[in-house]
């Protein structure tokens, strides 16, 4: 049978007829390719990859432990759906304790979600109908504005500068835009950025909320990882549960991407929505991560380890940065140092190599340096380092930055 009919089927939200025929390569794709491409060129030497976006290391032995045990309960081994109240409670607690976030109802205002991922997918579908406006910062993470686009919503991007210390402008989205916005996503401390929030920029987003009847999803997979003082919740500032939502997840802030496990939490009418398009999208996660996950918002110890770890490594990345010409400054949380891309790049020897964009940067830190980093170009030509990159133990990060210092000694960048 010819399939010619399928190629007619697709939705146009995915392409169409068109679906599949688009040349047009992702930029994790180039990266992979490139990294295939420089070891071919160079057998058996070591790429560092400073590109990774999730943690190096497994969960803590004390949760894996939780999950066994939680794992050999017969109460356990059924759908979940939206889950029990073992996660809900340890959610609100954490949210307490870490966050001082005061008087969330474990039972109306907090549900499970299959890593944040999930939920900012199926948010959308509780929020947007055709020709709603989407406010998004750019870089950012896409998943919701992608959903939103599904349901025939529109996205309007604010880009994130160093200007504005990375935070979005919003006195000047345009009065027609902003008439038709229903949700606002941030995202802090910010992936690519690095950079964090503030109580007062906080503030701000409840009034602008509120003046303009707008939600609000912060995005707060991070929000644990801080190199000083307490982790900044949105939901911590007054109002804010009044027109939003805050997502946190075990994925960054306990080393369980795989686990796929965090909580919404917030408004009450917002959180059940979100319950209801859940409750007819997945069965929920299986009990024992939800189990497992709670220990951790129990034990909000263990971030405070791992932060420690990549406050350690920010240091020293900085310091290697700076030697070659980059204005590399430490971020106050995440795991990513977000800098300028060069403009060009000269060796000792004379030779030069000019760049159009951070793409054509992190291609040859790829080819020339084997280093691999991710590009973003979306507001301004720029590079996202990870200090997240594969080391057995504090020796060995060592040697990895003083290999990365040895790969650029040779090169001057120019800004």
């Amino acid at each position: 049978m010819s399939d010619t009919y399928i190629q007619n089927l697709f939705a146009e939200r995915i392409g169409g007829k068109q679906y599949g025929k688009s040349t047009a390569i992702y930029k994790f794709e180039k990266i992979k390719r490139a990294k295939r491409a420089a070891l071919a060129a160079n057998p058996g030497a070591e790429i560092i990859d400073m590109g990774v976006g999730e943690p190096d290391e497994m969960a803590f032995p004390a949760v894996v432990a939780k999950l066994h045990e939680e794992a050999l309960k017969p109460e356990n081994r059924g759908y979940s759906d939206n889950g029990d109240g073992v996660l809900k409670t340890a959610a609100a607690g954490y949210l307490e304790k870490v966050c001082g976030v005061k008087g969330i109802n474990p039972e109306t205002e907090v549900l499970h979600s299959i890593g944040s991922k999930a939920a900012l997918s199926i948010l959308p579908a509780a929020f947007i109908n055709p020709g709603d406006y989407v406010l998004m910062t750019t870089p950012g993470y896409p998943v919701f504005g992608t959903h939103a686009k599904y349901y025939g919503g529109l996205v309007h991007n604010l880009p994130l500068t160093e200007a504005s210390q990375f935070l979005p402008d919003l006195d000047n989205i345009p009065a027609d835009i902003l008439a038709k916005a229903k949700v606002l996503v941030i995202n802090y401390p910010n992936n690519p950025t690095g950079a964090s929030a503030t109580p007062e920029f906080y503030a701000k987003v409840v009034e602008f909320a509120k003046r303009n009847e707008i939600i609000v999803i912060s995005d707060a997979a991070y929000a644990a990882l801080v190199f000083e003082g307490k982790p900044l919740s949105f939901l911590a500032t007054p109002g804010a549960k009044d027109v939003g939502i805050e997502l946190h997840s075990t994925s960054k802030t306990f080393n369980m991407t795989g686990w796929r496990c965090g909580f919404v939490a917030g408004n009450e009418l917002l959180v059940k929505a979100y319950g209801d398009v859940k409750d007819n999208t997945d069965s929920g996660q299986f009990l024992a991560i939800q189990h497992a996950a709670g220990y951790c918002f129990d034990h909000p110890e263990i971030t405070e380890k791992i932060a420690a770890k990549y406050s350690r490594r920010m240091d020293s990345l900085v310091t290697v940065l700076r030697q070659s010409g980059f204005n590399a400054k430490k971020p106050r949380g995440s795991f990513f140092l977000y800098v300028k891309a060069p403009k060009a790049a000269v060796k000792k020897d004379g030779s030069r190599m000019e760049f159009k964009n951070g793409e054509e940067v992190s291609q040859w830190l790829i080819t020339e340096k084997l280093i691999s980093t991710v590009p973003w170009d979306e507001a301004g030509a720029n590079l996202r380092f990870s200090v997240t990159f594969v080391a057995k133990n504090e020796a060995d990060e060592t040697r990895v930055l003083n290999e990365i210092s040895k790969r650029l000694s040779d090169v001057n960048f120019e800004f």
